[in-house]
């Protein structure tokens, strides 16, 4: 299945590649699939990003379709993943929906062998649409 486009901010892109070189082996599968998402990228200015894509710090609501399950997650960097309402970038799920746009839909495999297919129905919140480019 063909992964739909994703777009990245600047900022966003390098702090993701520094956390990808300071993880290390502990998080190997998780950092090669997030440095896949990085390599194919549309990356943009913080500025220009349209406010329909998921950045981090966005509150995003999403649907695993194949449970039919629906979610609200805030999409953090590891050191922020504490509480059950935040998924770490480096989460099987937090990947996939970086840098998706609402009504995007995106196969991933996760631990096990199981496979999701995520679809963002909506961003509750998005720093960059709020006017904050350093979040």
């Amino acid at each position: 299945m063909e992964q739909p486009a994703i777009t990245l901010s600047e900022l966003d892109h390098v702090r993701i590649e520094r956390l990808l070189e300071r993880a290390g082996s502990r998080h190997q599968p998780a950092a090669d699939a997030l440095r896949d998402e990085l390599d194919r990228a549309h990356v943009l200015a913080p500025e220009d990003m349209p406010a329909t894509v998921v950045t981090m710090n966005s509150t995003v609501r999403f649907a695993d379709d194949s449970s039919r399950a629906e979610f609200v997650l805030k999409l953090v960097y590891p050191e922020a993943a504490a509480s059950p309402d935040t998924v770490s970038v480096l989460a099987p799920i937090g990947s996939a929906l970086l840098g998706m746009s609402v009504g995007q839909s995106i196969e991933w495999q996760v631990p096990g062998g199981r496979k999701l297919q995520l679809r963002v129905l909506g961003i509750v919140h998005q720093p960059e649409a709020a006017g904050d480019y350093l979040s």
